[in-house]
């Protein structure tokens, strides 16, 4: 649908002689028109490069200021057009004037204008009079627009519930699910491709009425939010809305090794409002993360390769190390860890280390077993004198009943730590 696209963008650019933009609702570049003054041949009375504009143009998005600039004036329930004062802090050096690009009541998007001073007199209407007729032009062309957009939305959430049965559903579905998916996804379903997992991912709610859109970044093929597992989930006490187990994104590789795509979807969906702040996420807390599956080619293998992107996706919350984009290949022992069951609790041996006041004793046996028992490499990673070490893995052994010269006892205590963080 780009040349649509393209093409309903051009007609709202010639019509206002302003170059348009448009954005998803998640401020991603769709398309963007040219816009030729008519005047000065040499150009001088072209309008100045706009920054936003331009940086919108070329990383395919704008900042999280901007967003929070423009949205800041309601555009999501917006159902006329919006004039937006120019804003230097947050990089908007020119005005805007703003075309919601709705249909059925709901937002898909919207339809940037340079108000460079060709527009400072097009009347937007209200209480005062009507709107400019060219304007009411724009606002049909972006109705369409509206029209593709939604018929666009139905196609990736029909993609989504298929790739939600394939990787979750029951068994005796799958084969449905997967031979729909094929047929729907055509050349790509043959791969190579991967699975990426966000944790935890909360649905956006719709402003404006109607259901909230997936993000769908370049190279994938399609997304779902994946329930959690049966029983109580805990609320988003914030949002009073209960977290999905994560979001699953089915992309496309270009190379059969190669998971530099995978890891760019990974990168632009923890951008996306589903996905909480990262700011806690090294010490185990409410910031999400991303896991990036071993490839696959084809459709088959998919379900298996879902554990693997959820593991690394849990394993980068666990450990800053890994994270923010884990990919499971690099998880090392969250390979295993992650197989096992949560509700068993940890080892009796290890409880009491895990108690919050041991919390630096249980940091220093880890980091001890991490440097593979050598203490002054230890020391040197926690900044502490050796004696202070040996006097902390005492303590543990103290805590723990374990003994730190017997094999496996550093392997339980090892697991054990690793194990908790998760």
């Amino acid at each position: 649908m780009l040349d649509d696209y393209q093409q309903l963008v051009d007609e709202i650019s010639a019509a206002l002689g302003a170059p348009a933009t448009l954005e998803n609702r998640d401020f991603g570049l769709i398309a963007f028109g040219a816009h030729d003054s008519g005047g000065d041949p040499d150009g001088a009375d072209e309008p100045a490069l706009d920054p936003v504009r331009t940086r919108s143009i070329l990383r395919r998005r704008s900042t999280a200021a901007v967003r929070a600039w423009f949205e800041g004036f309601g555009i999501a329930r917006a159902q006329a057009p919006l004039r937006i004062p120019p804003d230097p802090a947050a990089g908007v050096f020119m005005g805007r004037i703003c075309l919601p690009v709705r249909h059925r009541g709901v937002v898909h998007g919207y339809v940037w204008l340079l108000d460079d001073g060709h527009l400072s007199d097009l009347e937007l209407g209200g209480p005062a009079g009507p709107p400019d007729p060219r304007l009411a032009r724009a606002m049909e062309t972006a109705a369409r627009i509206g029209a593709l957009m939604a018929a666009e939305a139905r196609a990736d959430e029909e993609l989504g519930r298929l790739l939600r049965d394939l990787l979750t559903g029951p068994p005796d579905g799958r084969d449905t699910a997967r031979t729909a998916l094929r047929a729907a996804l055509r050349g790509a379903a043959e791969g190579p491709l991967a699975l990426v997992a966000v944790t935890p991912w909360t649905p956006e709610d719709a402003e404006g009425g109607g259901p909230a859109g997936l993000p769908n970044p370049p190279g994938v093929a399609a997304v779902c939010a994946v329930p959690p597992a049966p029983g109580p989930a805990p609320a988003d006490p914030a949002a009073g809305r209960s977290p999905a187990a994560g979001l699953a994104a089915l992309v496309r590789l270009r190379a059969g090794t190669a998971l530099d795509p995978a890891r760019a979807a990974a990168e632009h969906l923890l951008r996306s409002p589903g996905a909480a702040a990262p700011a806690s996420r090294a010490a185990g807390g409410p910031g999400s993360a991303a896991g990036v599956s071993a490839p696959r080619r084809g459709l088959d293998d998919l379900p298996a390769a879902w554990p693997e992107a959820l593991a690394a996706a849990r394993a980068a919350r666990a450990d800053a190390r890994l994270g923010p984009v884990a990919e499971w290949s690099a998880i090392g022992p969250y390979r295993l860890l992650a197989a096992l069951p949560t509700a068993a609790g940890p080892d009796p041996a290890v409880r009491a280390l895990l108690e919050p006041s041991h919390a630096e004793l249980a940091r220093t046996a880890e980091a001890f077993l991490d440097c593979a028992g050598q203490a002054s490499r230890t020391a040197q990673a926690l900044g502490i004198h050796r004696q202070t070490l040996y006097y902390r893995l005492s303590r543990v052994e103290q805590l723990t009943g374990l003994d730190l010269d017997a094999g496996e006892d550093r392997l339980l205590l090892h697991m054990a730590l690793k194990s908790a963080r998760l």
